[in-house]
């Protein structure tokens, strides 16, 4: 058996300026010839033997780097099997990794039809890495079917909308091709997309892969498999029927459609073929595409480890020490989304999206070449996935500029606010932020105040603490018996001083909330982070029902 890797084939995009790594399996030792041509001229050829070690060993030649270009072949060649790859692309490759606001499709994102509609050639490219979460037969046939796809293709509509608006944006202002590969699942964690030995070697880490030892003790492959299986078949009755309720009533309450058709089964059987187990995906994904050379990463995830919420900066860390080792890039950049508003009518507000985001945060000042973008002001009450998806492309693209490509915006057009230190003087919290020296400007969100005061009704809460004389600030300080009391905010240049009556405060925080009003931005339009002054609170262990059930694309 010798095979080269799916994610090469006609219309793929190399990565410029970077050495190119072509790669495959073989069953027993090879030596391999790859050749990158254009116009009958060859630009770069280099040859390789690997000794085999298993039944899928994989090989890997690698090319020197190249500028960009269009119009090449790659042909590869071992023994008497010879392959050329035509239409080939040199310029930027991003992979579009994390769960299902990445996976959600451009077919179906609010810009859609604008965006489908574009006639010219957006010059962004697209490869979907093999979903399938167990390897068998079939999941072998499924990868050799799988190509990279051009805007001229019906499958442009399956696309990933957030990278599509990421990369149409980027081959505009760089002027060269652009690569995504899409490697993403709904609902999945982090672990989902992680090696073992990442894992195993930290005990609360480690607690996933316990937990799914334990639940599958005693039981066969085969036995597994089939209670996985079987699973799929309820799951997919549950929706048919799911789906005929919400045709007639599409208002109806999670609780009281679970009544009507019975307990919705999501995630299914811990089991060896269920992708949201640990490690899984990492198997049958990600090593399908790496080390594809590429230039850096996309993510959009964390709203499946909120159980987890004291772990994920560490977990999250891991994993991109994880992905930078197998990559052979120490510096391999991530860009990432801070998780949005989201709180569904019957969930409580546990405060544990907060402390995801907190941890997001944490990640993107602690690991370097790491950058995230704040979407506070982009989620949507009662949905998990909102339809908005541009905004989300087009303010991670932002930063892949200004940090990657040497981009000339400003800080303040690039980067959201973060609180930078904090003071309590004379009855105030003294805020100072970075990148809001331009100060900072108000918005009024009436509906989603509505909103947040509605939900708050309906768990008995008649007044929400972020208020003042019932006006919406978002801003709250603290005692020192640890009481919470809507703070007024005065906006001082890159300062803000927060204060309330009667209460000296020793701490403060803003938009601590899963869902609420997101009111301040800075003079260029990037909404505040959210925070807290104190990190000494207890933290969260209990998670949203109804939320966590809807962090698979449900579409």
């Amino acid at each position: 058996m010798f095979k080269t890797a799916a994610v090469f084939s006609n219309h793929c995009v190399l990565q410029r300026n970077k050495n190119i790594d072509v790669f495959g399996w073989c069953d027993s030792d090879v030596t391999v010839t790859v050749t990158l041509s254009k116009d009958g001229k060859i630009l770069a050829e280099n040859t390789a033997s690997t000794k085999a070690t298993g039944k899928e060993t994989k090989w890997m030649v690698t090319l020197p780097s190249q500028k960009e270009a269009d119009g090449c072949e790659l042909t590869v060649k071992s023994g008497d099997y010879t392959k050329t790859f035509s239409d080939i692309a040199i310029g930027e490759v991003w992979l579009c990794g994390g769960q299902s606001n990445m996976e959600f499709e451009l077919q179906n994102c609010r810009e859609a039809a604008e965006a489908l509609a574009e006639k010219n050639d957006p010059n962004v490219r697209f490869y979907y890495t093999n979903k399938i979460s167990w390897k068998d037969d079939w999941f072998y046939k499924a990868e050799e079917n799988t190509c990279w796809s051009k805007w001229d293709s019906d499958a442009r509509k399956a696309w990933s909308a957030v990278g599509y608006f990421f990369g149409r944006k980027l081959a505009k202002e760089l002027g060269c091709t652009v690569g995504l590969l899409g490697c993403n699942w709904g609902g999945t964690s982090c672990t989902a997309w992680m090696h073992e030995s990442y894992i195993l070697t930290d005990s609360e880490l480690n607690t996933y892969i316990e937990e799914q030892i334990e639940a599958t003790k005693g039981k066969s492959i085969e036995q597994q498999i089939k209670e996985y299986d079987d699973y799929l078949v309820r799951d997919a009755e549950w929706n048919r029927k799911a789906q005929e309720v919400y045709a007639v009533e599409p208002a109806i309450e999670w609780n009281a459609l679970q009544d009507r058709i019975g307990k919705n089964e999501w995630p299914g059987p811990k089991s060896c073929k269920n992708p949201y187990r640990p490690c899984g995906l990492y198997d049958t994904m990600l090593s399908r595409v790496m080390p594809y050379t590429m230039k850096g990463v996309i993510w959009y995830q964390g709203e499946s480890d909120d159980h987890k919420t004291n772990m994920y900066a560490k977990l999250f860390t891991r994993m991109i020490d994880n992905w930078r080792t197998d990559w052979n890039d120490d510096t391999l950049p991530f860009l990432f989304v801070q998780l949005t508003v989201n709180r569904y009518k019957q969930d409580k507000d546990f405060k544990h999206w907060c402390l995801i985001r907190e941890a997001q945060e944490k990640v993107s000042k602690t690991v370097a070449n790491t950058y995230m973008t704040v979407l506070m002001d982009e989620g949507a009450f009662n949905d998990i996935h909102p339809k908005q998806k541009q905004i989300v492309g087009e303010r991670l693209e932002a930063i892949a500029m200004k940090t990657q490509y040497a981009g000339k915006a400003t800080n303040e057009e690039t980067f959201n606010p973060t609180l930078l230190s904090s003071v309590s003087k004379d009855g105030k919290m003294i805020l100072t932020f970075d990148n809001a020296e331009g100060g900072f400007v108000t918005k009024e969100k009436p509906e989603e105040l509505k909103n947040l005061i509605e939900v708050e009704k309906n768990q008995g809460n008649e007044t929400v603490s972020a208020m003042v004389n019932g006006k919406w600030t978002g801003f709250e300080v603290m005692d020192s018996e640890g009481n919470w009391t809507g703070a007024e905010p005065v906006f001082k240049g890159n300062t803000i001083e927060v204060s309330a009556e009667n209460v000296n405060p020793v701490a403060a925080r803003y938009n601590w909330f899963n869902y609420c009003p997101v009111t301040v931005y800075n003079n260029k339009g990037l909404p505040l982070a959210p925070f807290r002054t104190n990190k000494n609170e207890k933290l969260v262990t209990e998670h949203a029902a109804v939320q966590e059930v809807m962090t698979v694309n449900t579409k």
